[in-house]
């Protein structure tokens, strides 16, 4: 499950927010199996996208964590969760993109490391309101 400023996001979603206030982020992540999973580390990677076929990860003058934009998971028991806060602080007005990805954390396996990527979430920053 993913919130953005409280709300809960799907890909068919398209989240508002103000320039320079913090957007509260949630990513929860439930175990659904019979056995625990992990270890994880889970990213958050903002981006623009330009419609053809670009994506913009260089946002440093636009974007900003406040804190961390990743997280590091242990472990998950069957049948519970485990959720991770953190916020953005938008510098500019425009259309952005949240790819939230959850890397298997994992060096004993003999597989390669695998990526479980969310749906993108859309969020548009406007100028404050006066």
């Amino acid at each position: 499950d993913i919130l953005v400023d409280g709300k809960v996001c799907d890909c068919d979603i398209v989240v508002t927010c103000q320039v320079g206030d913090p957007v509260p982020l949630q990513v929860k992540l439930t175990n659904r199996s019979k056995h625990s999973v992990g270890p994880f580390a889970l990213t958050m990677m903002p981006y623009q996208d330009y419609q053809n076929g670009v994506h913009n990860y260089d946002l440093q003058d636009a974007i900003t964590f406040v804190g961390s934009n990743t997280f590091y998971i242990d472990s998950v028991k069957p049948t519970k969760d485990s959720v991770y806060f953190g916020a953005l602080l938008f510098l500019y007005t425009g259309d952005f993109y949240l790819n939230i990805k959850f890397h298997e954390d994992n060096c004993s396996r003999e597989l390669p490391l695998s990526w479980l990527c969310l749906p993108s979430v859309h969020i548009r920053a406007l100028e404050p309101v006066a």
